[in-house]
């Protein structure tokens, strides 16, 4: 074992330890029986939860540990303390649960809807407003050929995907499992994807979650377990969850993935978490999504994000999922800047394991001194940099160009314009 960074890799091991003690998304997950109980009363009265007890003593004393080591403000020093008021928050959030304290943590661990964005100026709500108003009115089925949308089971898309997998990641392809427990239609980690059992599927799901939990997170996953000396890389916590669902959203827009019910449910989350923050209790949450999907169970699972862990009387959410807009920014951010300032070798970075955008000096310095082995499982875009070098060269050229300009010009000229042919429609 390499005593370089003795010390740091000392300290990582404690914040490993740690982060494998504080599992958020475990402890504040809902059985299946909850979900039974609200549809079956016709969705007119609240849920009623119960959480195991979780016990963060043993994480707060690697916190301890690790604490006593941390020493000068080396990037690596200051990557690792990062990290370490992560999971401090993380241990207030889980000793929280039930209680308006809950949402001051999940806030310091995700930000809340009226968070600024890159841009200093625009807050993450107004994004997903505008998302929301811009598809709303979309008429999604006359956008895809027809047959593109077929229905698929779980057990149908668990059949479909697993093969995918397989040819993707080898001997190390993670096991495609059915539960009834998620609220998300599929989570993935090193060794296993998990599908809702209750959830229908398309094709384009298939490629989809591919792109989102393969390809990104299960593959950081592998590719941080391998990391021997720092395996706090392999190790997801909270302080990583943006980035990892922003360059999971990346990865389904660029691998032409993505669809519009897709992009507006993600903005949906956001509305639905600034509903909750201001006071809307479950029943008026799963209301709004009733109104959006028409899909009563869709309707609870959409809303059993948000209120997980938390409040169900309204005041205090669980923010996470408002990192998937807010990541997706910061990260297209930070590969068109990378490619304008010539450190595209600094792309595959982000795929070594878990973690922030933030961590990439501490992550290239020990790279340097090599202590981080390559990442071995990467999407098909990421290995071959040609495509998504030139996306994004020609991507930061329209940040000059004013859109409302083009806009105003074509709207005068297509006002009177036919609509055309859909695809759907017989020749």
């Amino acid at each position: 074992m390499s005593t370089a960074f003795q010390t740091e890799q000392d300290i990582a091991g404690h914040l490993y330890e740690a982060a494998r003690d504080l599992r958020v998304l475990k402890s504040i997950a809902w059985p299946g029986s909850v979900r039974e109980a609200f549809l079956a009363a016709g969705g007119e009265e609240m849920p009623v939860v119960d959480y195991e007890p979780v016990d963060t003593k043993p994480a707060r004393q690697h916190l301890k540990d690790a604490a006593e080591l941390l020493g000068s403000d080396t990037p690596i020093m200051e990557w690792l303390r990062r990290i370490h008021g992560v999971l401090g928050t993380q241990a207030d959030l889980l000793d929280s649960r039930e209680t308006k304290a809950f949402y001051t943590h999940s806030a310091a661990l995700f930000g809340t809807p009226q968070k600024l964005m890159l841009d200093g100026k625009t807050q993450v709500i107004e994004l997903a407003r505008h998302i929301d108003e811009t598809l709303g009115e979309l008429e999604f089925e006359k956008l895809v050929l027809s047959g593109a949308d077929e229905a698929l089971t779980a057990e149908q898309f668990a059949a479909a995907l697993e093969p995918q997998v397989t040819e993707h990641f080898g001997d190390d392809a993670p096991a495609i499992e059915l539960s009834n427990t998620l609220s998300a239609k599929a989570t993935a980690s090193s060794s296993r994807i998990r599908v809702r059992s209750n959830a229908s599927f398309t094709q384009m799901d298939v490629r989809q979650l591919l792109q989102h939990e393969a390809l990104i997170h299960t593959a950081t996953a592998l590719n941080g377990q391998s990391q021997s000396l720092f395996p706090i890389l392999g190790r997801a916590h909270m302080g990583t969850t943006q980035i990892q669902e922003g360059l999971a959203v990346f990865a389904e827009m660029i691998a032409g993935t993505m669809d519009p019910k897709r992009f507006r449910r993600l903005a949906d989350r956001v509305i639905a978490i600034n509903m909750a923050a201001e006071g809307a209790d479950f029943i008026q949450v799963y209301r709004f999504y009733l109104e959006q999907t028409d899909d009563a169970e869709e309707s609870f699972e959409n809303t059993r994000r948000v209120f997980r862990g938390g409040v169900l009387t309204g005041g205090a959410p669980f923010t996470k999922d408002l990192v998937y807009l807010n990541g997706l920014l910061r990260v297209h951010n930070f590969l068109r800047s990378v490619v304008s300032l010539n450190r595209a070798d600094l792309i595959r970075v982000l795929f070594v394991g878990k973690m922030d955008l933030e961590d990439v000096p501490a992550i290239a310095e020990l790279i340097d001194h090599q202590l981080i082995e390559q990442p071995k499982f990467m999407p098909r875009w990421a290995k071959d940099l040609r495509f998504v070098v030139s996306y994004l060269t020609y991507s930061s050229f329209l940040n000059r160009i004013k859109l409302p300009g083009f806009q105003g010009y074509y709207k005068d000229r297509l006002a009177a314009v036919p609509k055309v042919w859909h695809f759907d429609k017989p020749g």
